[in-house]
């Protein structure tokens, strides 16, 4: 598959920014990442705040309609989307490492668990990836992942 590259004024990247995602967001992408950080503040889990509000910059520049229910729901996917946001803010020289890094891995459980399903190959690298990881890091991702769910909302269908 090609790289997706949508530009600011593009359908795909207003269309998932202010009004739509998929079956599992209620909101756009903007909307979603405010309900994060305000989950984040509300539970006074400061160290994510920063990662609350760059984890989805990606996704509207990398937003495209995979299968047949995405153009049948006007739906989006994001494959990769969370590497599409580390590369945006890679080289922000006022976000830590750390932020960087939980941007960059925010998916990798759920990634994990679908990827061992349809994808081998890709199941292997991101379980290589996981198993790089520090044992605190991880429970980080998994605290941060609840966070990402409650800024999802109700499911559409």
């Amino acid at each position: 598959m090609n790289r997706v590259n949508n530009s600011f004024f593009s359908r795909p990247f207003l269309d998932s920014l202010f009004f739509i995602q998929n079956k599992w967001h209620q909101h756009g992408v903007l909307v979603h990442t405010l309900r994060v950080t305000y989950h984040i503040l509300k539970s006074r889990e400061f160290r994510f705040f920063a990662a609350g509000l760059l984890h989805d910059i990606g996704k509207p520049f990398c937003a495209f309609k995979k299968d047949e229910e995405d153009i049948e729901f006007h739906e989006y996917s994001f494959t990769d989307h969370e590497e599409r946001s580390y590369e945006i803010i890679k080289n922000w020289f006022f976000i830590s490492e750390y932020t960087k890094n939980i941007v960059r891995y925010h998916y990798l459980i759920r990634d994990i668990v679908k990827s061992k399903e349809e994808d081998y190959a890709r199941y292997e690298s991101k379980k290589k990836i996981w198993d790089s990881l520090s044992e605190d890091f991880k429970k980080d991702l998994e605290k941060f992942i609840i966070y990402d769910d409650l800024g999802k909302g109700k499911k559409r269908r």
